[in-house]
């Protein structure tokens, strides 16, 4: 008996001692509590907001679906090589996935967003540009053969159409609204894998990745780069597609990746919807963009230009030279000046600038708030034309013959002082695989000086004088480069 009672005290003493111990390794007044939601971790759960303020897990199956069937597969076809553009220095062949041998047909894939019931599809230009046929496929597999309305290379956007009505789309919403950290999804067609979508949140805004710059007739860079940078994946064959909120309101196109691969490593961006929303009203409405100009050569302020020139500003587009005709300098504005704010748009960097002057038109006055040292002034400026005009500019006065598929500009006083000519027009683009393109050589930039030795003054006499020559008749376009003093002559036939 006692040697049990013994035995059965040890026992209750071991216990006691091993509870204690328990107790007191177990002590997490330290330690963070894991909470489940359906068996899943809350540090692997998203959360929002609902309408009474609540937290509730995040659902992107609403945007989803809402936003599915409104983002197409476009497939573009080129019969002949790709022209226009250096394969070479091409930057978005591996976003885009053209091939590099181009022998015989051949099919590029893209995505689009379509914008209202009549069919008006928004994509970018590296998707249909040069493309010999354009095919739309919607998300219940019904197929539309496109044509293009407008582009703008200068955002790597153009709008296309197909032949249906009733259809679903995206309206845009305010992308300047949209802050860092918000929850977006990616929508579109990556490796020919249809309406895939992807999430992640907005990492950045304002972003210049150097893709769509272009030194081009004297006016410096003319790229619009002002992107939404997104983690949500995207893919070649994402481009052209749909960057949403999510209630489904369309906040972007996009547009590249930033990959040493060509696929996705984290980086995506976008163009922001307040420019796109801007470049289809102009497309609708007058066939070609109305961009304001302000005629500026900017730089970002940072660290080094504030010590260089004593800037008193630590934020701002610093202005270091006027490009010809400009309406900034017509205005007042001077090199060294410092651009901070315009309207009641704060400005802090050369990125910040371009968007929003390029949201505006010629015609346009802009109250430019700009720090000399040290003092702030502000100046009204009216945005002019690349040219140095005020006014709109409709598609009839930039577009050659139709055939030939050029964009043509009136040219510079000076370019053509310069060049001892008296007047001619500059092949500004070139595109859709136009005649021009497939048959001969010719290059932007190229001034037409005359046709058949007919001395050409404006794109209305190059267009008439194409419009009365007759079909298979030989048509021989005479002119110069602005960096070379010889003549130049490409032939072909109507």
């Amino acid at each position: 008996m006692r040697r049990f009672s013994s035995l059965f005290l040890a026992a209750v003493l071991g216990s006691v001692c091993t509870v204690a111990s328990y107790k007191f390794l177990d002590d997490d007044s330290g330690k963070v509590k894991v909470e489940y939601v359906a068996n899943v971790p809350v540090s692997k759960v998203a959360y929002t907001k609902n309408e009474k303020g609540e937290a509730v897990p995040l659902d992107f199956t609403a945007a989803a679906e809402k936003v599915m069937p409104a983002v197409v597969h476009i497939r573009s076809t080129y019969s002949s090589p790709v022209q226009g553009r250096s394969n070479a220095e091409d930057p978005f062949r591996d976003f885009f996935g053209i091939p590099r041998e181009q022998f015989g047909p051949k099919q590029a894939g893209g995505s689009g967003v379509i914008i209202n019931a009549d069919g008006y599809i928004v994509t970018n230009n590296h998707v249909v540009e040069n493309a010999d046929e354009i095919e739309v496929s919607l998300l219940d597999n019904r197929t539309y053969a496109a044509e293009v309305i407008g582009t703008d290379p200068d955002t790597d956007l153009a709008l296309i159409r197909i032949k249906e009505k009733g259809l679903p789309y995206l309206s845009f919403v305010d992308s300047d609204k949209a802050k860092v950290g918000e929850w977006v999804l990616a929508v579109g067609n990556p490796f020919n894998l249809n309406s895939t979508v992807t999430a992640g949140i907005i990492s950045a805004k304002g972003r210049s990745i150097n893709i769509l710059g272009r030194n081009n007739n004297g006016q410096g860079n003319t790229g619009i780069e002002s992107f939404i940078q997104t983690d949500a994946a995207i893919n070649p064959g994402n481009s052209g597609g749909a960057l949403v909120d999510l209630q489904g309101g369309l906040l972007g196109i996009n547009t590249a990746i930033a990959s040493p691969t060509g696929s996705y490593s984290g980086y995506g961006f976008a163009v922001p919807s307040d420019i796109v929303s801007k470049i289809v009203e102009d497309l609708l409405q007058y066939g070609v963009v109305q961009r304001g100009w302000l005629g500026v050569s900017i730089t970002s302020v940072n660290s080094q230009l504030v010590k260089e020139y004593d800037l008193s500003v630590r934020e701002g587009a610093y202005i270091s030279a006027f490009a010809q005709s400009s309406s900034a300098k017509e205005a007042g504005l001077k090199e060294g000046d410092v651009v901070v704010k315009i309207d009641e748009t704060p400005i802090r960097s050369n990125t910040a600038l371009i968007e929003y002057v390029g949201r505006h038109r010629p015609g346009d006055k802009l109250n430019v708030t700009v720090n000399r040292k040290g003092k702030e002034l502000v100046i009204p400026v009216v945005l002019k034309t690349s040219e140095g005009k005020i006014g709109t500019i409709r598609a009839e006065d930039r577009k050659g013959f139709a055939s030939l598929g050029i964009e043509l500009e009136e040219v510079d006083r000076k370019v053509l002082e310069n060049l001892d000519i008296e007047s001619g027009v500059r092949v500004k683009a070139l595109g859709n695989n136009g005649k021009l393109v497939r048959d001969t050589e010719i290059r932007e930039g190229f001034i037409i000086t005359n046709i058949n030795d007919t001395p050409v003054k404006s794109v209305k006499e190059v267009n008439e004088i194409l419009k009365k020559t007759k079909s298979g008749e030989l048509v021989i376009l005479g002119g110069k480069y602005e960096n070379s003093r010889r003549d130049y002559y490409y032939a072909f036939k109507m």
